[in-house]
């Protein structure tokens, strides 16, 4: 994307004009500047604004707090007073104006909350998902437990997994199957990832401590479009992607995306071998060996059609989303766990309306408000009278099951209602309601003796959470928001009555809880702004926790919510010289939590393992992130970040009793990341070959500091046995665009270092591999 047009030609001119809305008021305070350049400033009381600058051709970019951003080329002559009136729409679902100050990371300038924005539009060539898109949000590290369609979670300043709720357009993605997990959905779907970091505003009605993802789709109204890639790479990895719609002059809207993910996952990793002779594993004699049982595929398509700006609404939109999975089990919860013929798949069914109307009834009144209900299956296949090891070598065993016995479905019903209504009185002042209520029921049934024998205790949860916030916004210069939220929570589900968990009975709660907090953020200096959050959060538990994933994971109805007290504080400024841009960002994090839940390896029979979930105690983060980046004109972007957070364990006294010292007191909590950056150079040769072509070349790395996935404090333990060990790997990508973007081919080469990749619990990932996409876009 240019950050500037213009082209100085001697001498400079001045253009001047007046901003006003639809309705011919005017907007105060608006920014307006000349993008690229240091050349700008605010509308008066009036709405009017002046700007001096030397002779050329320029991108005026004009943006004010509920306004829709406007852009147009404007040309100034030498010696020349011009007049141009700007008219702005207002946009009442957009939170925050985000102002670009960088290539692929913006701030979200005006909003108190500690929040940037990934544009994904320099991705679209590319492979990534939108996970890897986030990979260059300050203080955010992705985690995944192998290759294509693995297991994947978030780590966002220290916290990760549940603490980082996801959204696509402000709805929560709790439920909604795998095949919508962030590591799944192709990056050409999103047309910007919003990341708000700690202290999360009442618009997204979320319980979430570490933070919230939210995927924002691409809602401008466009005549026709289609746009369709299609890619190939390293261990058979196969994905594509379509997405056509068309807006009709009457308002009627339809959009399809359909996106499919296919790989064979059959990468190379280092691995002990089970000697069935001995039936011993010597974990210190690591062999090479190819995955052979990896394979996943998921297919997905989500249509909608609706009407868009009419009078009686801005946007009234059905949606019908239907996905797809197979998935063959590799490893346990630790490499040594291998597994031949261990599988699971299912399907989703999600039916879905949402409505927004500004200014409904009165002026400054804005309804946002979305329902969907969702049908997830899921069926476990473990039947298999073998035991496998890493070579593919099998032993036949006396019963089925290489994990345990089981071919089993799971029925998941998931309803989900958002509300958010927002009332701006006058220009200074804004109240936000929102209401998120969700429901979800769990049927397992199982499919063992051919015949369907289905759990007479179901899992149930509900749960609702409301908020209500002021803003004061005086001026561009500072605002100050202040919030208060509502939770309760109902959970029921079978709890075991002996050692042996031989009877069931249905145990059932409630919960309820306050939180509050406040932020503001105000600009020191042209250019530097700081922003301060607190809150006091809690975060009930997810449908995971409580519930397992009913095969590798066990969850407990009886697991408590986490509590926290949070301040964020940020420092960012940024400065443009001419065609040259700085940005410099640097943030401090204080959480101190209780009822921590944490994710635990349970031993089994047999040399395997589970995963449990558990309220551990008292934990406190403290840490800082810094990011910066350089952009010179059209050509060169380099940029990087830098975290470091310490999560330590914050309790004097071993949990579970009242006297005993606890040894881990102010260890690193286990498992989890507290060091790491990545950096990235991207160069864009404008016009080659042809104008309109261009070639784009991207490097980047990331950089993970060891880390162990045991507690620290225990001195028993030989603790080099349970390294994660530091990492530096290294990706290239080589972009040609034909036709300013309508024809797409690009090459990517990920880790050719080949270095060796772990993370959770020291789960290997893939080494070095090749992938080729191309891409045609098309529309109007």
């Amino acid at each position: 994307m240019s950050l500037t047009l213009h082209a100085q030609t001697g001498g400079s001119g001045t253009i001047s004009g007046k901003i006003v809305t639809d309705g011919k008021q005017a907007v105060e305070y608006a920014t307006v500047r000349l993008k690229g350049t240091s050349y700008g400033g605010h509308t008066d009381m009036q709405g009017i604004y002046h700007i001096t600058a030397p002779a050329g051709r320029y991108s005026l970019v004009v943006s004010a707090v509920g306004y829709k951003t406007v852009e147009q080329t404007v040309a100034i002559e030498a010696g020349v007073r011009q007049k141009l009136n700007v008219r702005m729409k207002e946009d009442a679902i957009q939170l925050d104006e985000v102002s670009v100050v960088s290539a692929g990371v913006s701030r979200v300038k005006n909003s108190a909350y500690n929040a940037v924005a990934v544009d994904t539009r320099d991705m679209l060539n590319t492979t990534k998902t939108l996970s890897e898109a986030l990979a260059k949000t300050p203080g955010l590290k992705l985690r995944e437990s192998g290759g294509v369609g693995s297991d994947m979670n978030l780590m966002l300043d220290g916290f990760s997994g549940k603490h980082v709720k996801i959204f696509i357009d402000g709805v929560p993605q709790e439920g909604v199957g795998s095949s919508f997990g962030l590591n799944n959905i192709p990056v050409s779907f999103a047309d910007r990832i919003e990341v708000y970091k700690g202290v999360v505003p009442v618009g997204f009605g979320t319980d979430a401590i570490g933070g919230v993802v939210n995927i924002v789709t691409n809602r401008k109204r466009r005549s026709w479009f289609l746009d369709a890639s299609y890619s190939y790479g390293s261990f058979n990895t196969h994905k594509s992607y379509i997405n056509f719609g068309q807006t009709f002059k009457n308002g009627f809207t339809y959009e399809i995306n359909a996106f499919q993910n296919y790989s064979d996952n059959s990468y190379r990793v280092d691995a002990p071998v089970l000697d069935f002779g001995s039936q011993s594993i010597d974990t210190k004699t690591l062999y090479s060996v190819k995955r052979f049982n990896d394979t996943y595929h998921n297919e997905a398509v989500v249509a909608k059609f609706g009407l868009t700006d009419k009078s009686w609404a801005d946007r009234l939109m059905f949606g019908f989303t239907y996905s797809h999975m197979y998935k063959e089990i590799q490893t346990g919860v630790r490499q040594k766990t291998v597994y031949g013929q261990k599988h699971r798949h299912g399907y989703s069914l999600m039916p879905s309306i949402e409505y927004s109307k500004r200014d409904l009834f009165v002026k400054g009144l804005s309804l946002v408000a979305t329902a969907n209900y969702n049908r997830n299956s899921t069926t476990n296949v473990d039947t298999a009278s073998y035991r496998y090891n890493w070579l593919g070598e099998r032993q036949r065993t006396s019963s089925p099951g290489e994990q345990s016995y089981l071919y089993s479905r799971a029925d998941n019903d998931n309803w989900n209602a958002t509300l958010n209504i927002t009332y701006r009185i006058a220009r200074m002042h804004t109240l936000t309601f929102n209401n998120v209520f969700n429901a979800f029921s769990r049927d397992n049934t199982s499919l063992l003796y051919g015949r369907e024998d289905k759990d007479p205790i179901s899992k149930d949860m509900r749960k609702n959470i409301a908020g209500l916030s002021y803003r004061l916004l005086p001026s561009e210069k500072w605002n100050i928001s202040l919030f208060g939220k509502y939770y309760r929570q109902y959970v029921s589900g079978p709890v075991a009555v002996d050692e042996n968990a031989s009877s069931y009975v249905k145990t059932s709660r409630t919960i309820d809880s306050w939180g509050y907090g406040a932020a503001g953020t105000c600009f020191i200096v042209d250019g530097l702004q700081a922003k301060l959050s607190y809150e006091k959060a809690c975060r009930l538990p997810t449908i995971e926790e409580m519930f397992g994933d009913e095969d590798l994971e066990t969850g407990s109805v009886l697991i408590r919510p986490e509590r926290s007290d949070n301040v964020n504080l940020s420092l960012s400024w940024s400065k443009s010289f001419g065609s040259h841009s700085l940005y410099v960002e640097g943030g401090l994090v204080y959480r101190d939590t209780r009822d921590y839940i944490q994710r635990s390896i349970a031993e089994l029979s047999g040399n395997r393992e589970g995963a449990y979930y558990e309220n551990y105690g008292k934990v406190k983060t403290t840490g800082f992130n810094l990011s910066a980046r350089y952009t010179m004109g059209r050509w060169l972007s380099i940029g990087g970040n830098f975290t470091r957070m310490d999560v330590r364990d914050n309790e004097k006294i071993m949990v579970g009793s009242t006297s005993v010292a606890n040894p881990v007191y102010k260890s690193r909590m286990p498992n989890v990341p507290w060091q790491f950056a990545d950096a990235d150079v991207n160069f864009y040769w404008h016009d080659l070959l042809k104008e309109g072509n261009m070639l784009t070349v991207t490097y980047d790395n990331q950089y993970l500091h060891s880390f162990c996935y045991y507690s620290e404090g225990v001195q028993a333990v030989n603790l080099s046995d349970y390294m994660v060990p530091t990492q530096f790997s290294h990706n290239l990508t080589l972009t040609y665009s034909m036709c300013r973007g309508r024809y797409n081919v690009s090459l990517e080469c990920r880790n050719f270092t080949n270095e060796k990749l772990y993370d959770n619990f020291s789960l290997q990932k893939a080494g070095r591999a090749f992938y080729g996409k191309v891409r045609i876009y098309l529309g109007r």
